[in-house]
Formats: structure tokens, C-alpha cells, sequence
């Protein structure tokens, strides 16, 4: 049984505290509950009880472009944390492949005049077809971290009684609240001074040195060219740096630091102007997920990335997406009361195309006969992303007609055993759980 806490359903199917994992235990051995879903664990009272006002929980979200991290808090204890990893670069790449294959397939087909229209007659059409998008459409990729981090919270909604929702959003000015006379450098003296540009910097660099590539040591902001040569203060000229090659390069600009390793250079200047994409991706989808965490009903409370770095060395935790999620807000005092979150992985509903391709585009197999026969799935009652128990480990499968299906789970090669000796743990729901 997973280390967070148990939601628990009365047999109206109304949530009610979340319990201790010991305590789950002993009404599940008394018979006085049963098993709902097994991710999140969740089990519902055989008989009626008189906790009508459970204590709220409040929902706390962290989110990211690769992971989001979601921590439930009750009182002064974080009693469940999830983190949820997207899919969006694998749907970005999938998109891709098909504008591909159809741009190739209309080339096989059919010889088509060159088009010799002007450059302001295209502009013109692409900006047509941009109008007729929907005010505040998205991209598909971003729009699957929305539609998902609503999903998970209308699921924790029918099992938790959530009173309220913090999100991180966008940057208020506590200094000023604090003291609205602050003005000119005061700014950089407060309590939330560099964490801001020191946050976007750890991410930027891969939270190691730009020199000699530590990991896990105290880094320093070093100007890539100095500024006792020229150098500004701007993010593309900062980066991170161990304090011994700190001290080596000095005030010597890069390109004589670095003289002798030109392809670190080259490296190092690259990185400095690439955009940071992640970071484009939850900037493009963070008021989306406001509007929509808004429509739910709940309050929501919303709080910068600074604030939280902030809370969590406070409280000295570690740097991981759920105790990012739970740092996230007011925060006066916290205790964890789970050790390890649920790790949810976005695995998607399963393509409708019938067709699989090789690397170059070409068709290698097709479905469409069998199908005709008889449907692709269920297969003998089980379908692809159904999970499974196998000599007491948790497996995800994928089914086959001959009866023998694949397994497969994380850090293990996938193989093969018969469904008969399977036994059925939850069905697909688009995610796998690690």
C-alpha cells in the first residue's frame, strides 16, 4: 500500500477524511470496507457513520511542462502527494509525423502546379486561418497539461473533501504589500531578493556547473562576460558556477577562460541564448489553468515560483515537484506525513489509426482487415494500458489475440506471459502508475 494517505467514500459515495494507511488496513481486514480503486488507493465504508463535516483538505499544484506535482494538505500535514508526468512532447512529435506523412503522400499521389502567389498574399492567408481560431486556444500539446491537471483535480475532488486550491502562478509584489513606501534598490533587499532569477537560472542550466559540470554543490551567479568589461546584468549573461571556477575564471571573459576548450565554448554561448522552452510552455498555459481551476467553484489561491523556493528551504525540504506543490502559498508550518508520492505517467487513450509505420513513413502493417473481423480492442476482455497483478508486482499490459500478453512496468524489459494467470487490477485510464 502506497505511504500516502487512504481516501475514504461513505456508501453514499461522499468523500470523508482521508485515514492512515493502518487504519485502511484494519477496516478492509474487519470486512467494514472495500477497494474502490487501487491509484489513488481509495475505499468506500460498507456501513453509514456520522462524520458529516470531514475537516477541508486544501489542493496544492505545482505546475510544470514535463511534471506537475499535486500535494493535498489537511491541517498542518501533508498527508498525500501525486506527481504527474506529461505527454506533450510525445503528442508535439506525433503531430509531426503526420504532417510529414501527409505532406509526403500528397507529393506520391499527384503532380501539382507550382504555386507562384506573393509573399503578402501567404501572409494573408495564414493570418486569416489564425483568426479563426477560438480567443485563448492552445496548442494540443500545451492543452493536454491543462485538460489534465483538471482531470486529477475533479478526481481527488470525488474522494477528498478539497475546501480550497493553490496554485503556482504568477508573481505578486509581497514587498510592497508589506510596505507600500519601498521604492528604487529597497526592492532587492528583501526576504524574496534573487530567488526569482536564481530559480530560472538552476532550471536553465541543468542545476550544475556551466564549467566543469558538479552537481549537488552550492553554485554562484557568474557573468559569463564580466562586468568590469562591459557585461550586463541581463539573463543572458548569467550562469551558474562552482565556487572554485568561480574563482579560476575571475574577471577574464569566457572566450579566454575557455580558450583552450572550444567546444565547451561553443556549448556554453549556445545555452545562453537558447529560450528556455519549458519554462515558454507554462507561462502559455498558466492562466489557461487559472480559468479553469476558477470554474470549478473552489477559491483559489495563486502564489509565485520565488514564494515557494522560499517556503521550501524554510522548511528544508528537498527539491522534488510534489514538495514543490506543497511549498506553494502561505505556508506557516508543515510536516510531511507521506514519504514517497504516486507517480502518475500520461499514457494516453490509444491512437484510432489503423496503419503502423516505419522510421521512414512507410506503411509496414495493416490493421484495417482484421478489424473488419473483429474490433481491435477489447481483446479477450482486456485492453492495452489495463493493469495487472503477476507475482505480486503491478504490471501494465498490452493484449494480443494469441492470448499471451505483454507486461511491462518501469526500469524492467517487457515480456510475455498468458492472461489466465493475470489477474485484473484496474482498467485503462490513460495513465500507468509507478
Amino acid at each position: 500500500m502506497n505511504t500516502n494517505y487512504v481516501l475514504v467514500l461513505d456508501t453514499e459515495r461522499q468523500p470523508l477524511s482521508p485515514c492512515h494507511p493502518a487504519r485502511a488496513r484494519e477496516l478492509l481486514n474487519d470486512g467494514k470496507a472495500a477497494i474502490l480503486r487501487r491509484y489513488p488507493f481509495t475505499i468506500v465504508l460498507k456501513r453509514a457513520v456520522a462524520d458529516a463535516h470531514p475537516e477541508l483538505c486544501q489542493l496544492k499544484i505545482d505546475p510544470g511542462s514535463k511534471t506537475t506535482g499535486i500535494a493535498l494538505i489537511q491541517g498542518e500535514k501533508v498527508i498525500f502527494g501525486a506527481e504527474i508526468e506529461h505527454r506533450g512532447a510525445a503528442i508535439r512529435k506525433k503531430l509531426a509525423d503526420r504532417a510529414a506523412r501527409r505532406r509526403g503522400r500528397r507529393k506520391r499521389l499527384r503532380y501539382r502546379q507550382p504555386n507562384y502567389r506573393t509573399r503578402a498574399q501567404i501572409n494573408n492567408a495564414k493570418r486569416t486561418y489564425a483568426q479563426k481560431r477560438e480567443q485563448g486556444w492552445l496548442p494540443p500539446s500545451i492543452q493536454h497539461r491543462v485538460e489534465t491537471t483538471l482531470t486529477w483535480v475533479r478526481r481527488l475532488r470525488r474522494c477528498a473533501p478539497i475546501g480550497a486550491i493553490s496554485l503556482e502562478l504568477v508573481r505578486f509584489d509581497l514587498q510592497q504589500i508589506q510596505n507600500p513606501e519601498i521604492s528604487g534598490l529597497e526592492y532587492q533587499q528583501g526576504e524574496l531578493a534573487g530567488y526569482e532569477v536564481r530559480e530560472y537560472l538552476l532550471e536553465k542550466w541543468g542545476r550544475k556547473c556551466a564549467y566543469c559540470g558538479k552537481e549537488n554543490v552550492p553554485f554562484q551567479i557568474d557573468h559569463i562576460e564580466p562586468k568590469s568589461k562591459g557585461g550586463s546584468n541581463r539573463i543572458s549573461n548569467l550562469t551558474l558556477a562552482c565556487a572554485k571556477c568561480n574563482q579560476m575564471k575571475g574577471n577574464r571573459p569566457v572566450t579566454e577562460f575557455l580558450a583552450k576548450k572550444p567546444d565547451l565554448l561553443k556549448c556554453i554561448q549556445a545555452q545562453a541564448k537558447a529560450p528556455l522552452k519549458d519554462a515558454a510552455a507554462v507561462n502559455s498555459s498558466r492562466w489557461a489553468l487559472y480559468r479553469v481551476l476558477t470554474a470549478t467553484g473552489l477559491p483559489v489561491e495563486v502564489a509565485s515560483g520565488g514564494r515557494t523556493k522560499f517556503n521550501r528551504k524554510q522548511l528544508g525540504w528537498d527539491k522534488t515537484h510534489w514538495l514543490d506543490a506543497a511549498a506553494v502559498g502561505l505556508v506557516v508550518a508543515l510536516r510531511l506525513a507521506t514519504e514517497r508520492p504516486l507517480s502518475v505517467i500520461c499514457k494516453g487513450q490509444g491512437g484510432r489509426q489503423k496503419g503502423v509505420f516505419d522510421k521512414y513513413g512507410q506503411p509496414k502493417r495493416n490493421q484495417r482487415g482484421i478489424a473488419q473481423i473483429r474490433p481491435l480492442k477489447p481483446v479477450h476482455g482486456w485492453k492495452t494500458g489495463d493493469l495487472a497483478q503477476f507475482d505480486g508486482q503491478i504490471y501494465r499490459i498490452t493484449p494480443r489475440q494469441s492470448g499471451s500478453f505483454a507486461l511491462s512496468t518501469q526500469g524492467q524489459k517487457p515480456f510475455s506471459r498468458p492472461r489466465q494467470r493475470l489477474q485484473r487490477v484496474q482498467r485503462a485510464d490513460g495513465y500507468f502508475y509507478a
